[in-house]
Formats: C-alpha cells, sequence, structure tokens
C-alpha cells in the first residue's frame, strides 16, 4: 500500500477533501441562513417596540437568569413562549397586564423558592418588554423548547 499511495498523492487527497468540506461548510451556512432570514424570524412584525424590548431584555440581563429559545441560563424559566404559556400571546393589552403583574408581584417571598429582583421597569419598558416577549413567540423554532413549560 505505501507504494502506491505516493507524497503527490497524499497531497491531493488533503486538498481535495479539504475544499470539499470547505463547499459542505460554506453551503450548509447559506441553508442555515437562507432559514432564519426567510423562514424561522418573523421579520414582517417587527416594530420599534419589539427593538426597545429586546433593549430591556439586555439592559437588564435577563439572559443571566432565564432562556430565550434555548440561549441563556437555565436558572430560571424559558421565556420564550411565556405569552403562550400564560395564554395571551394574541392580545397586547393582556400581555401587558400580564407581565406588568408578575413583575410587580416579584420577588414573592416564597420560602425555598428562587427570587427574581425587582427592576422597577417604567411602564414604557415594561409595554416593550411584553411586546418583545410577544414576538419572540411567534418564531417558528423546530418544536423548541420540547413542552410547553420550557
Amino acid at each position: 500500500m505505501s507504494e502506491r499511495l505516493t507524497k503527490a498523492a497524499a497531497r491531493n487527497i488533503f486538498y481535495g477533501g479539504s475544499a470539499f468540506f470547505f463547499l459542505v461548510f460554506v453551503g450548509l451556512t447559506a441553508l442555515s441562513h437562507n432559514y432564519i432570514l426567510n423562514t424561522g424570524t418573523n421579520t414582517a412584525t417587527l416594530t420599534d417596540g419589539v427593538a426597545r424590548g429586546k433593549a430591556v431584555w439586555e439592559k437588564n440581563a435577563c439572559i443571566n437568569c432565564h432562556s430565550i429559545l434555548g440561549e441563556g441560563a437555565y436558572f430560571a424559566p424559558e421565556v420564550g413562549n411565556v405569552m403562550a404559556r400564560w395564554g395571551v400571546e394574541n392580545d397586547p393589552a393582556a400581555s401587558y397586564d400580564t407581565l406588568k403583574a408578575w413583575m410587580e408581584a416579584q420577588p414573592s417571598g416564597i420560602e425555598g423558592r428562587r427570587q427574581m429582583p425587582q427592576f422597577h421597569l417604567t411602564e414604557q419598558e415594561m409595554r416593550d418588554l411584553s411586546e418583545f416577549l410577544s414576538w419572540v413567540g411567534t418564531i417558528k423554532t423546530q418544536n423548541w423548547p420540547p413542552n410547553k413549560a420550557g
């Protein structure tokens, strides 16, 4: 076998294999980007309120405790489908009212339970966060999370 595999043949196999798998990688990357941009994300409903809500999410470092669409910490519940769990995903006013009531009730003070801090969000920040979480619930997630509870 060693007589048949020369240095030139080994080099050609290496470069050919590298080029082939690089092309496979580029193709899969393009396919993923196409899916995200054209299928997964609901860009038609992006509003300034959604963008401001994401800024509230980031400013308060919510991802340090919560996960959103599987990304983030698993200390607190998944919030990518929180509006669906609360049953208010199609009602902006109810989404806001439910989120506001939940946030104002924190920390709950229940013994032995993890406590969410009180962030003292303004009414506009609360509306924007509600809009952001409602929008996230419209993203096609390929059945993530695996159950309604997150």
